[in-house]
């Protein structure tokens, strides 16, 4: 490997790798499938470097969620055709998350329970949100990237994104308040 190659390389890692977790909660989301994700970020990180040549600094989280968010865009389009062209739900895929990753110290088996509950509808309501309010907030919301910063890696105006989250948000909401009232 040539020394410019490798420093291109070690660039590389030094901007990406620390967001892979980011990337791959991003690719969970959109495609709702763990499996399908681990793939779509394979994809997008080969994409990434092989277009790395044209990044000119900046925010490194921003630009490769873009690549993911397309990456994942193009693997939808192409293995379910129509969730992506209506922004509807209607993936599959099984919430990993567990009562360790939820309960906190000090907590009683009890509390951790229904905390652990909590964290399985608040996980469905957002999994049942239309892909293109559920995008937005799994940025915003889980990924804390700014609203400039989420607009540069969905391709729309800052008001888009203010309004999509608006609009999350509420349906949200009514969600959880018809959960409760159950």
């Amino acid at each position: 490997m040539e020394l410019g190659q490798a420093t291109e390389t070690a660039r590389f890692a030094e901007t990406a790798l620390p967001h892979l977790d980011a990337a791959y909660n991003l690719a969970r989301w959109l495609t709702r499938d763990p499996g399908d994700a681990a793939d779509v970020v394979q994809e997008a990180m080969l994409r990434a470097l092989k277009f790395f040549g044209g990044f000119r600094g900046g925010n490194g989280k921003s630009w490769l969620l873009a690549i993911v968010r397309n990456t994942a865009f193009d693997w939808m389009k192409a293995n379910r055709p129509a969730e992506i062209a209506r922004f509807v739900p209607g993936g599959t895929g099984e919430d990993e998350h567990d009562i360790e990753n939820i309960a906190f110290e000090g907590d009683d088996p009890e509390a951790a329970l229904i905390r652990a509950g909590d964290r399985r509808q608040l996980d469905g309501l957002i999994e049942a949100l239309p892909l293109e309010f559920r995008e937005c907030l799994v940025l915003r919301e889980l990924e804390e990237l700014s609203y400039k910063e989420i607009a540069a890696v969905i391709g729309v105006p800052i008001g888009t994104v203010m309004s999509r989250l608006a609009r999350a948000r509420q349906l949200m909401q009514r969600g959880w308040l018809k959960e409760e009232t159950r």
